[in-house]
């Protein structure tokens, strides 16, 4: 296993759909392996293979609770797809490709998703509140959407002005205290 870079706003990368994965190999056990230890070591709670500059539609998530007695809970997907989607709920986002922000982003409160396990077993996950959230954002970023693009054209545009500010300064985003991230 590998620590690998996490892409950042604005790499054009991030804006690129990825394509499904067609054969479950040693590659993708890797890439997994790989973007698990990434995603605790950021740390994060959810990572897609586009944040890490690979074009395929993988991504791994843990949502588990606060309280570390009840465990990690890993979720491994290989071709994510939401079948369905319930009522809507309101969350404070973050990301790790979109540092120094955090925002409220309307998703649907519940979602199934349809997935591959790297057994090559088809599963469903049915994700409530935090969980569906997290299965949402990871969707985007393999569809080539960020969080930012679910905000107000007023919130991206102070963002992208702050991100070039720092730029010419030669600085990046400070990281600050760490909310959440997705």
């Amino acid at each position: 296993m590998a620590l690998r870079p996490i892409l950042t706003y604005p790499d054009s990368v991030l804006k690129q759909r990825a394509a499904a994965v067609s054969c479950i190999g040693a590659d993708v056990v890797r890439l997994i392996d790989d973007m698990t230890e990434t995603m605790y070591a950021a740390p994060g709670v959810g990572l897609a293979a586009t944040q890490v500059g690979v074009g395929q539609r993988v991504v791994v998530l843990d949502v588990h609770d606060e309280d570390e007695s009840a465990g990690k809970r890993l979720l491994k997907l290989i071709n994510p797809e939401i079948v369905e989607r319930e009522g809507t709920i309101v969350w404070e986002e973050g990301c790790l490709s979109v540092p120094d922000l955090t925002a409220p982003v309307t998703r649907a409160r519940r979602v199934l998703v349809r997935a591959w396990t790297p057994e090559e077993r088809e599963i469903e996950v049915e994700g409530e509140e935090l969980l569906a959230v997290a299965l949402q954002h990871e969707i985007d970023h393999l569809d080539g959407k960020l969080f930012l693009d679910r905000l107000s054209r007023l919130k991206r545009d102070l963002y992208r002005a702050r991100q070039r500010k720092l730029g010419r300064q030669g600085r990046k985003g400070t990281g600050g205290t760490r909310p959440v991230l997705i």
